[in-house]
């Protein structure tokens, strides 16, 4: 009998998140950082799940992100206008609605809608639509900020120093990706190599290249693909030894 024995890669979920310095246009980054977070409902492994905003700018960018998310349109994807669809399946719907759940059991301010629209569209029409909702600074131990919840909730959090926002960052089982924004690149590029995860991007949502390794790091996979590095897994090594 021949055993085969297979690589394996193992995509696993990431708690990704996205650091906003105090030198940003508001005006500019608080609706890219609310679409890297909503888009496709939230279900994507490499949308943000945690947003860390300066604390000098912390209120104002909170505003200009709730508006902006206020404008989403949530219904049918394949209408031309609109912006958000639905939670994919029933199971994963319910465990969203966990987050919704405990968000409210235990008193977090909500910073868009007081009372999401839940099972229907902008329209009324029935599905598993939720509408994009923010929450306002929830505890750092707080389901919403310690687990992936794949939807369209998050938690917005203030941060004051590098290191902490770095440690707070690291502080979780997954390390899949994570999103700076900042015009000092310089600062960016120093934080981006402290951040236990397997991708960091500067200024741009995260959008996997295939010229480049793309890994996560803790328990957000094993192996990778893309880039040489990623062509390279998929090849047997041979090694010749010749002796004179």
């Amino acid at each position: 009998m021949v055993y085969l024995t297979r690589r394996l890669n193992q995509r696993r979920g990431g708690n990704d998140a996205a650091i906003v310095c105090p030198d940003v246009d508001m005006k500019v980054t608080a609706p890219a950082v609310v679409l890297a977070a909503f888009k496709n409902s939230g279900q994507i492994c490499v949308a943000s799940k945690r947003i860390y905003v300066h604390q000098s700018i912390y209120k104002a960018f909170l505003a200009e992100m709730v508006s902006f998310t206020k404008g989403l349109k949530v219904g049918n994807p394949l209408v031309a206008d609109v912006d958000i669809g639905p939670i994919q399946n029933s199971m994963q719907y319910v465990k969203v609605q966990s987050f919704f759940a405990d968000c409210k059991e235990n008193g977090y301010r909500i910073a868009t809608d007081a009372h999401p629209r839940i099972l229907n569209d902008s329209t009324g029409r029935k599905g598993y639509f939720i509408t994009p909702t923010i929450i306002d600074n929830p505890p750092n131990r707080s389901k919403l900020v310690t687990e992936e919840q794949f939807g369209p909730i998050i938690p917005v959090q203030p941060w004051s120093e590098e290191s902490e926002v770095i440690a707070r960052t690291n502080d979780t089982n997954m390390g899949l990706g994570a999103c700076i924004w900042s015009r000092d690149m310089e600062m960016a590029e120093r934080i981006a190599i402290q951040l236990q995860v397997g991708s960091v991007y500067i200024n741009s949502p995260l959008r996997p290249d295939w010229r480049v390794y793309f890994s996560g790091h803790k328990e957000s996979g094993v192996g990778g693909e893309r880039g040489l590095q990623g062509l390279l897994s998929y090849c047997n090594a041979q090694a010749v030894h010749i002796y004179k």
